[in-house]
């Protein structure tokens, strides 16, 4: 435990949050910025006593159960909680599954996105969030329950509207064999997340495909090469032939998948007509 490195880790967390942050009021009388020792000892349920001789270099080894109150209370990031639990020589655990939460400006950014189709993915590649154009483009996820915006479900389980697997998707079987691989990988960074056992048990359950390939044991830490080139058989406009690129999120272990079109092709002035008719009255709140 580094005592003198957790203190001064704690006492720079606690005075960057305003009180407004935690729904505190200001007051007249703080002479201090940030949050009061008391506040952070309220909002973690430890005693002040015991924060501020933490604060002081003088508190025996806190627990997990305190380190866990300390984060939630002092909002630390998963990498700041991971440091946390270190500096209190603590090793922090396993994360207990994927994040779902997408950053405000994750979303700003792909409804920003001029001409271009973008979706947000989770570690088990649910669509997490998604702009107007690629609801239109792709399908509207607005209409589809929560377990069928998972896509390595919808590769491997259904349903294909009319034959379609997986909006028609010109590599749909290369996009099913690395999603495999990619789940295999996400499930070792979260050992006995419930959420992963009971998709890779539905998944093994229910395609002979995907259990062929969960046990071959396969990994990739990478969803998708980039700059690749996709054709998508859209019911409106016909097949369109995009590029793909992946962005990642590290530290969510999200990804944001943005379709766009060459300049000057055909794809280009399709997306352009599904940018006016294809969205309309479509809701693409996640």
């Amino acid at each position: 435990m580094d005592t003198r490195e957790l203190a001064s880790f704690l006492r720079s967390r606690r005075e960057r949050i305003a009180p407004s942050d935690v729904g505190l009021p200001r007051g007249k009388r703080r002479r201090t910025p940030g949050l009061r020792r008391e506040e952070v000892a309220q909002l973690a349920y430890i005693s002040t006593e015991y924060y501020t001789r933490l604060e002081q270099n003088r508190a025996p080894r806190p627990s997990r159960e305190v380190l866990g109150g300390l984060a939630r209370a002092l909002r630390l990031t998963d990498a700041e909680r991971d440091h946390l639990h270190r500096l209190a020589g603590s090793p922090p655990e396993p994360p207990p599954g994927p994040s779902r939460e997408v950053r405000e400006s994750v979303l700003r950014l792909i409804h920003r996105l001029p001409q271009a189709a973008a979706i947000v993915l989770s570690a088990t590649y649910e669509v997490l969030a998604w702009n107007d154009l690629a609801a239109a483009l792709l399908e509207d996820f607005s209409a589809r329950p929560r377990r069928e915006r998972n896509l390595i479900r919808r590769a491997f389980l259904g349903p294909h509207p009319g034959g379609r697997r997986l909006h028609g998707l010109s590599d749909a079987e290369t996009f099913a064999r690395g999603a495999a691989q990619h789940l295999r990988a996400a499930a070792a960074r979260y050992p006995g997340a419930p959420e992963i056992t009971a998709l890779v048990r539905e998944l093994r359950t229910g395609s002979e495909e995907f259990a062929l390939l969960w046990d071959s044991h396969d990994v990739t830490s990478a969803a998708s090469e980039p700059g690749l080139r996709k054709t998508i058989d859209n019911p409106v406009v016909g097949p369109v032939t995009v590029n793909c690129d992946v962005l990642d999120i590290t530290d969510l272990d999200q990804r944001v998948v943005v379709y766009t079109a060459s300049p000057g092709s055909p794809a280009e002035e399709a997306l352009r007509l599904l940018s006016v008719v294809g969205t309309q009255r479509m809701d693409t709140s996640c």
